[in-house]
């Protein structure tokens, strides 16, 4: 399949919340997602430019995207960067784009996006421990559980594992 990955910007927002309304209605999305549908399908067309945008809060962040050759998004990312982490919190791929190597694109671009910023030391992110498939890639990609966890937000029974991919020295970059 053909994809572009590119940064998400706010004329995007329309393809940005069909698409995170797609994950959020996902039968995984409770595991993936500490968003619920119906609050964010009631969120206005404001809200979703500003998501779409590349910097929020002060702190560089982008949402990366993967367009096919009609315009329509197969899949995102969303990373940010704080305290010397580029933190991953959101990934989704349509069902029917998974297993194709989209995933490697878009944490590759994020990898790259990442490691261009001097300050950054490791790529962060949190699995849910319902989630085996996700972490699962992650591992593949490299990604490591430090041994710290969280409850998930949504179900205090639950954990959300971190997982770290440390910043390799400079000679070993370019993955």
């Amino acid at each position: 399949m053909e994809y572009r990955i590119r940064e998400a910007h706010a004329e995007d927002w329309r393809r940005l919340r069909e698409l995170r309304l797609a994950a959020l209605a996902d039968p995984l999305a409770p595991v993936a997602f500490n968003e619920r549908y119906e609050v964010a399908a009631g969120k206005p067309p404001s809200f979703w430019r500003g998501r779409a945008g590349q910097a929020r809060n002060g702190r560089p962040i982008t949402t990366l995207a993967a367009e096919l050759p009609d315009g329509s998004w197969a899949g995102m990312l969303v990373v940010f960067v704080e305290d010397g982490e580029a933190h991953v919190v959101a990934v989704y791929l349509r069902p029917e784009h998974r297993g194709d190597g989209l995933a490697e694109r878009l944490f590759d671009t994020a990898q790259a996006w990442a490691w261009a910023r001097t300050d950054v030391v490791r790529m962060r992110l949190d699995v849910h421990q319902g989630n085996p498939r996700a972490e699962a890639f992650y591992r593949r990609y490299g990604f490591a559980r430090t041994g710290a966890s969280k409850p998930d937000p949504n179900d205090a029974s639950a954990l959300e594992w971190e997982m770290v991919l440390e910043r390799p020295p400079p000679a070993a970059q370019g993955r």
